[in-house]
């Protein structure tokens, strides 16, 4: 491994945040997915739950809409929602769900500097009744125009990027927030891996 590679592992690594995470719920399309990934990389979200508790787990992800985004993160998957939000109840203080309902709250109101799991939901239902049940509220994003709805993908980059404008004004991102020995083990594990 070149040094210039090295260091730029290290680089990636130092900005990853361990604090957020997205989880995708019965999402159908892998091109979805995937693009949610590359959002998910580029703003430093290492791990990522993918919960398919009514269709078949997925084998692969679109790799032309993720440009290969799978290999840098650690993916949970999941067949059980119980198991799931157990897992994420481990690592995060609250999970919220992008939802529509009257309870929602504007994605702008939301603190997205506390250790948060953001839930979103497949193509045709949103996010399902079971799991708003396990979490802890729903946002919304604010929109204007006659449709209320986003793509998945489109509607997890704005949340994303929202999160990373309130990280970056608190300081998140100016110190390492991975543990040494998942640094460490990343780094061999990055260093073996094509760009």
């Amino acid at each position: 491994m070149t040094p210039e590679r090295q260091e730029r592992i290290l680089r990636v690594l130092g900005k990853r945040q361990q604090d957020i995470t997205v989880v995708l719920e019965n999402v159908f399309d892998p091109h979805n997915i995937s693009a949610v990934m590359r959002t998910c990389d580029a703003i430093g979200i290492q791990d990522i739950y993918v919960l398919n508790t009514r269709i078949p787990p997925h084998k692969k992800w679109g790799a032309k809409s993720s440009s290969s985004a799978d290999k840098w993160l650690t993916i949970h998957q999941f067949t059980n929602a119980s198991e799931c939000f157990s897992d994420l109840r481990q690592h995060y203080e609250i999970i919220l769900t992008t939802h529509l309902g009257s309870d929602a709250v504007s994605l702008l109101e939301v603190d997205l500097t506390r250790p948060m799991a953001l839930v979103f939901g497949n193509e045709h239902d949103g996010v399902s009744e079971e799991i708003r049940t396990l979490a802890d509220g729903n946002f919304k994003i604010p929109q204007v125009g006659m449709i209320r709805s986003l793509n998945i993908s489109v509607a997890c980059a704005v949340t994303l990027y929202e999160a990373f404008r309130q990280k970056m004004k608190a300081g998140h991102y100016d110190h390492q927030h991975l543990r040494a020995d998942t640094v460490n083990r990343l780094f061999k594990e990055w260093g073996l891996k094509d760009e």
